[in-house]
């Protein structure tokens, strides 16, 4: 009698978890499935629309040839601004909280905001940076883009610089602090050095993260169909020019919109590579 029992429950166990395993599968085979249609529509439409014209000419105005090389310089502007003002404040937020306030009321309160702005939506970053700076200046700016971008920036490298940081054995440090070296330089020459490669994958990361964004450019930088890389004026950038050109009903401005997309697609996942790569290169002993 009881192994009839063992055996009944033995065959319900198999019969549940195949249940659930199989709506494991399916529901995996479902996600790949979009995924692979979106990444095919993307490099069969991007793909048709590459050429060096793409990177040697402006945008053009409908029914005109022209290529998407002020969005590209003003994106790479923009972005490179962005991650030179955000890092450094990333970089000693993150170090003050893992190094100098591990335990200490602020650090908390910190690391609550920076939760809160990694997982705010960038447009409310943009509709920030539009009331603070664009408002005051009376116009829209690459200046105020990159600020935008800036504030995406430091979230992300706030909590890469911490966790980095926080990973390194306190024996390090102690050995250094029995050498006579001072907290600064124990920070400098051990910490940052052990942590160096998790640190820089958090701003690739985070140049990931900020090269794609559309809502918050739209609201600082808006945009340029000519070429210019004054700061404080109106800048185009990649996102917002695809943004633009694929809600046109002009056939050759949505052909740029998905070779801009592709670029963009590109980008991201080389800068992701690298950070992994970087990331498991900085965990080999």
């Amino acid at each position: 009698m009881a192994e009839a029992v063992n055996t009944d429950l033995y065959v319900g166990r198999r019969r549940r978890n195949l249940v659930v395993m199989t709506l494991a599968w399916g529901a995996t085979f479902a996600g790949l499935g979009w995924l692979v249609l979106i990444l095919g529509a993307l490099l069969w439409e991007g793909f048709s629309g590459l050429s060096l014209k793409v990177f040697t000419e402006m945008t053009p105005p409908p029914g005109s040839d022209g290529g998407l090389l002020n969005p590209i310089i003003g994106s790479l502007i923009m972005t490179a601004l962005g991650v030179a003002l955000g890092t450094p404040i990333g970089i000693l937020a993150g170090t003050y909280m893992a190094e100098y306030g591990r335990h200490s009321r602020l650090t908390g309160i910190v690391r609550f905001i920076n939760d809160i702005l990694l997982s705010a939506p960038s447009i409310v970053v943009g509709l920030f940076v539009y009331e603070v700076m664009v408002v005051t200046m009376g116009h829209f700016s690459g200046v105020a883009g990159a600020v935008a971008l800036a504030i995406i920036v430091i979230p992300v490298v706030v909590r890469t610089t911490e966790d980095m940081l926080l990973l390194v054995p306190n024996p390090l440090r102690e050995a250094a602090a029995a050498l006579g070296l001072p907290r600064a330089y124990i920070v400098r020459r051990i910490a940052y050095r052990a942590a160096r490669a998790g640190i820089v994958t958090g701003i690739l990361l985070a140049v990931a993260r900020v090269s794609g964004e559309t809502a918050p450019l739209l609201f600082t930088a808006l945009n340029n169909q000519f070429w210019s890389t004054n700061l404080n004026a109106p800048m185009a950038s990649l996102p917002a020019v695809i943004f633009q050109f694929a809600l046109s009903p002009y056939g050759d401005w949505q052909k740029l919109a998905w070779t801009g997309a592709l670029l963009i697609t590109v980008a991201v996942l080389a800068l992701s590579i690298l950070a992994r790569t970087l990331l498991a290169a900085g965990k080999t002993p």
